[in-house]
Order: structure tokens, then C-alpha cells, then sequence
């Protein structure tokens, strides 16, 4: 046996021992997906599935550094649809643009408004349709990125795979609808961040694309100094992009002067940071009143602290009140601008897990109102209770999952 079917082989047994192993479906993919893209040298798998009610082939899980959450294909259209439709598999081993005009619409040059392409470089596009013998249910795409094309063995990979891929699909009760898009308030494409210091250039972001939908929890994900925290400062508002765009209801803010950024950080965004940022000679009730006159409407800071639970504490200063008081206080803060978007950066880094759970049951409140949160963390656990999740690593958007089971906050263990 060659070197080549020994690999083979072994795929087969990792992706097998994966899909056994998975607790849930999405994991089974996850895992599974993972191996084959290894074995077959590919950069990016994504499942499609078919859509009865609109006639629609829609992202259900990918690996991709990119958000395909609003993408879509018609059935019968580009090389997804027609695979689904045909029930056969598509190889363009040697991609390029103008190949396939519904490909370059989703995976093109990026467009910074939200509704275009995600910007990837593609060279190599497989696909393979799944299902069992009666009814093709979707299929699997495969790319190739930056220049290195697929080689007919490695198509042959991607394609027997995913029957393996299939069968945790088919062996599961049902295939839960995909997270349910709604208007995309902000948008950003391929954001990078550079700072100089003397003729040392440190490049924190290096092409981050995100969407963040009207009232979901998205959470951002990743390690410490992976530029997660700048990516929310410059879409916040707080910090310029070296170069990239970003947008929100539609309207660009790439170039925006400082008075436009205040503008749409006073009348948009609610900001929760790890320090809490109080005004430690004022009262909670006195540092919310000082935010609340800077909008036309806010909200009674009273309210505002009913909401956190502090009502009994309006009258102390930051000095008299624990850690978990003071972040309920910016929570509080940040409510009673009634703003679109609340932006929280690391909200529970500072504080010991029972504080961190009381912290985290108030903000799964502040969603159930429908208020959209956007959260960076370095915690896996905490990213359990978001609609989405989207993964930095090393100044770049890695990975995009949606949660089709969330978890209470009351139930979060680390």
C-alpha cells in the first residue's frame, strides 16, 4: 500500500472516530470537516443545503474565514446549485474569475456595504452533493486559496469525503434551520490596523470582515493580542483602520471625520469596557446622568439601574460597590443611551466566575429586550450563550459558527 491510500485510509478512520465522538451535529462538522480539509490540502469547506420554501441552496456550517451568514445560491445556479440540482459533483481545479458568475458574487473582491462578496482569493472550487437515495438534500463546497489549485487526487478526497461528512448528517434527526438573518446593522471588510513606532511597524489586524445583525449577541473571539479589541474600537468608532471599510444601516464610514465618528458613537453606541471607566467622584447615579445629556431621549438613569438590579445603590460611589456592582453600573451606563448596538469588551475579564455569572444574567436580559450585542472575549465558555461566534486569529477573521443551541448564562461552567 502506498503512502497516498495509507493517508487515505487513515482520513477515513479520523473522520469516522470524529463523527462518533460528536456530541452534536455541528460538532460532528466541525471535527470532520477539519480532517478532510487537512488530508486534501483545501483552505475552506462549507455545507450547503436546499431550502424547499424559497427554492434556495443556504450556508448550514463552513469553515471559512469569512461570514456567509446572508449568502445564498439558487438551486440549479453557479456551481453549488447546479451540483445540487444534477446530483453530481463540479470540479474547476484551476479558478479563475468569470468561471462562475454566482462564486465570484459571494466569494469576490470585498464590497464594504454588507450585502456583496467576502473578499477571498480563489483558485480551486470542488463540489460534492450529499444525500441518501431517494432525495439530495445539499451539498459540500471545497476552496482553494491564493494561487494553488487542486490536483484530481485531491478532488477525489473531497468528494469521497463527503459521503463520510453525509452520513453525520443523514444519521441526525433533522437539519435545523441555519441561523435566521436579520437587517445588517454594521459591516466591515478586510480591516487592517498598523502602528508605527519610530521605523518598527506592528501590524495588529491583517484583513478582519465581520457583520453584526440587528438584535443578536455576536461574540469575538480570540486569544490575547490577536487584535480582537481593535477590531471593536474601529468599528466602534474609538479607532481608524489603517486601510478596509466599514459601514452601518448602509452608510459608509470609512472615511468619516472625528465629528462624524462622535456623531455615530453618541446616538448608536452603549460601550461596557473590562475597567468599568466610572467616574470615581460621582455616584452611579451621577455617572449615568452625565451620559444620559449627551442624547435627546435617554432613559431615566433610575430605570437604567432597575434594569441592572441597583436601584438600592444609585447613591454610592464606585469605591463603595464590588467589581460586579461597578460593571452592572457601565451595563447600566451604556442602556441609557438606548442605543442601537452595545459594544462589550472582555465585561467579565476582572471579575471571579459567580461575579462574572451575575454580569452575564443581566446582559442575556439586555438581549431578550432585542438590544444587538457585540462581545469580545478570550472566553470559549461565554461564547455558548451568542447567536454567532467569529473567531480572530492573528490580526485575520478565522472562523464564523453559528450556535443553533444556546446556553444560559446560569449555565455556564469554567
Amino acid at each position: 500500500m502506498d503512502k497516498a491510500t495509507l493517508k487515505y485510509y487513515r482520513t477515513i478512520g479520523q473522520v469516522q472516530q470524529a463523527v462518533n465522538k460528536a456530541t452534536t451535529l455541528d460538532e460532528a462538522l466541525h471535527d470532520g470537516l477539519g480532517i478532510i480539509l487537512d488530508c486534501a490540502g483545501a483552505d475552506c469547506a462549507i455545507v450547503w443545503y436546499y431550502d424547499r420554501s424559497d427554492n434556495k441552496m443556504h450556508p448550514y456550517y463552513w469553515l471559512c474565514p469569512c461570514d456567509l451568514t446572508s449568502q445564498e445560491y439558487k438551486a440549479g445556479a453557479g456551481c453549488v446549485g447546479s451540483s445540487y440540482a444534477n446530483n453530481e459533483a463540479v470540479r474547476m481545479l484551476e479558478y479563475s474569475r468569470g468561471m462562475d458568475p454566482d462564486t465570484d458574487r459571494i466569494f469576490g473582491e470585498a464590497s464594504g456595504n454588507g450585502a456583496g462578496s467576502t473578499g477571498l482569493d480563489i483558485s480551486a472550487v470542488i463540489v460534492a452533493p450529499f444525500g441518501d437515495a431517494q432525495d439530495s438534500m445539499g451539498c459540500i463546497q471545497f476552496l482553494y486559496l491564493d494561487g494553488r489549485h487542486a490536483t484530481e487526487e485531491e478532488a477525489d478526497v473531497c468528494e469521497i469525503m463527503t459521503m463520510m461528512v453525509a452520513m453525520s448528517i443523514q444519521d441526525s434527526d433533522h437539519i435545523e434551520m441555519p441561523y435566521v438573518k436579520h437587517e445588517i446593522l454594521l459591516s466591515a471588510r478586510d480591516i487592517t490596523r498598523e502602528y508605527q513606532n519610530g521605523e518598527t511597524v506592528t501590524r495588529v489586524l491583517k484583513g478582519a470582515s465581520i457583520d453584526v445583525y440587528k438584535g443578536e449577541f455576536l461574540a469575538v473571539l480570540g486569544e490575547s493580542g490577536c487584535g480582537k479589541s481593535t477590531l471593536l474600537n474601529i468599528i466602534g468608532g474609538l479607532d481608524k483602520a489603517t486601510s478596509g471599510s466599514f459601514s452601518f444601516m448602509g452608510k459608509d464610514m470609512t472615511n468619516a471625520t472625528q465629528e462624524e465618528l462622535t456623531k455615530y458613537r453618541r446616538d448608536n453606541i452603549g460601550f461596557i469596557f473590562q475597567s468599568y471607566n466610572l467616574m470615581t467622584n460621582l455616584n452611579a447615579r451621577q455617572n449615568l446622568d452625565l451620559i444620559g445629556e449627551l442624547v435627546d431621549d435617554p432613559m431615566k438613569s433610575e430605570d437604567a439601574l432597575k434594569l441592572v438590579k441597583l436601584e438600592d445603590r444609585m447613591d454610592n460611589y464606585p469605591s463603595q460597590l464590588s467589581g460586579g456592582q461597578q460593571q452592572r453600573v457601565s451595563i447600566a451606563r451604556a442602556l441609557i443611551k438606548k442605543p442601537q448596538m452595545i459594544f462589550a469588551d472582555e465585561p467579565t475579564a476582572a471579575l471571579d466566575y459567580e461575579t462574572s455569572i451575575e454580569v452575564l444574567k443581566v446582559l442575556e436580559n439586555v438581549i431578550a429586550d432585542g438590544t444587538t450585542l457585540l462581545m469580545v472575549t478570550h472566553n470559549t465558555e461565554i461564547t455558548k450563550m451568542a447567536d454567532r461566534v467569529v473567531k480572530i486569529r492573528d490580526g485575520r477573521t478565522y472562523e464564523v459558527t453559528v450556535n443553533r443551541h444556546r446556553v444560559k448564562a446560569a449555565d455556564l461552567v469554567w
